[in-house]
């Protein structure tokens, strides 16, 4: 009995032993890390919301773990490109890619990806939501979102509505409104939401769910009407204006922005971003200049964030079926 009590403490002594080595390693790495310079994909071209609050979150990381993390604007094939530049990336923990609203989009609206994202990458950290707005010209007769249904279910396919494109996310905001409020109107898509907003301010067309940070200040000066937000709360930048489901039961739509890692980089350097991107999103500096784009901080766990873009995926994925959306 007592040798077979001592073989026993000897076989757990060693399942302890082997299980500290197997994890030392991690640990070691996690705490050298970075050692090197550590890139960021960003899917689109300078100056946009995804490229300038990833320049942000990198320049902080930058600061906070000594080495430089580096911006790669990627733009092509609507971030497809990026994307594929991303899963082929060693799970180092030295790649890292700015997600945004087409990545959920994309899952759904291209029939053939050499990737499944989803599967394919690891949440890392959310960063924030950005709120579209539904605005019209000032000459358009609703000051209300009530006021717009009725003349649009008055007038079926008489409104013209500008997006940034074919599956961009001021066109899925769009078409989750047409479904919900049993609304027709045409969609006019135009290659950015530049090109969209002149169009609309010159009258060429009656309506848009553009991105808050593009139409606040047009909103301000009169030139155009903002009837309703589409985040599930009112924005605090224009406090007066209330949301689209405050009309449309369940309505939301938004842009999630956040940073994902290729598939099995390891979960302590997923953490130790993770923690870092968190304390960021918490600086005076950072939330200042989150809001100025018109977002809310997405803070909180990897999990959390995988979890919010798998339900972005599913939702807008329904919207596209139900539509019928085709890529250009």
């Amino acid at each position: 009995m007592l040798l077979r009590r001592r073989f026993l403490d000897l076989v757990l002594n060693l399942a302890a032993g082997a299980a500290a080595l197997a994890a030392a390693p991690r640990i070691a790495l996690a705490q050298t890390f970075p050692s090197r310079p550590v890139r960021m994909i960003v899917p689109t071209a300078a100056g946009g919301p995804n490229d300038i609050l990833t320049r942000l979150i990198g320049q902080w990381l930058s600061e906070r773990l000594g080495q430089p993390f580096i911006i790669e604007n990627r733009p092509g094939a609507g971030t497809n490109t990026a994307t594929e530049m991303l899963v082929r990336a060693p799970p180092d923990g030295y790649t890292y890619f700015s997600a945004g609203p087409a990545s959920a989009i994309n899952a759904t609206l291209y029939d053939k990806l050499s990737f499944n994202f989803l599967r394919d990458t690891a949440p890392v950290a959310g960063i924030m939501r950005v709120s579209n707005v539904l605005v019209v010209h000032p000459s358009f007769p609703a000051n209300t979102v009530p006021e717009f249904i009725a003349y649009a279910r008055a007038n079926p396919g008489k409104l013209s509505m500008a997006s940034g494109g074919i599956g961009s996310g001021s066109h899925m905001a769009g078409e989750l409104f047409k479904m919900m409020a049993g609304v027709d109107m045409v969609h006019v898509p135009y290659r950015g939401a530049g090109p969209a907003l002149g169009d609309l301010l010159g009258g060429q067309v009656q309506v848009m769910f553009d991105l808050m940070n593009n139409s606040i200040e047009h909103i301000k000066a009169g030139k155009l009407r903002g009837l309703a937000v589409t985040t599930a709360t009112r924005s605090r930048d224009l406090p007066d204006i209330p949301t689209v489901g405050d009309f449309v039961a369940g309505y939301e739509a938004s842009a999630v922005f956040g940073i994902v890692a290729p598939r099995d980089t390891p979960a302590d350097i997923v953490d130790k971003i993770n923690k870092e991107i968190n304390a960021g999103l918490a600086d005076p500096n950072i939330k200042t200049r989150l809001a100025q784009l018109g977002g809310t901080v997405l803070a909180g766990s990897a999990a959390d964030f995988g979890k919010l873009f798998a339900e972005e995926t599913e939702k807008w994925g329904k919207v596209i079926r139900a539509a019928n959306i085709k890529a250009e």
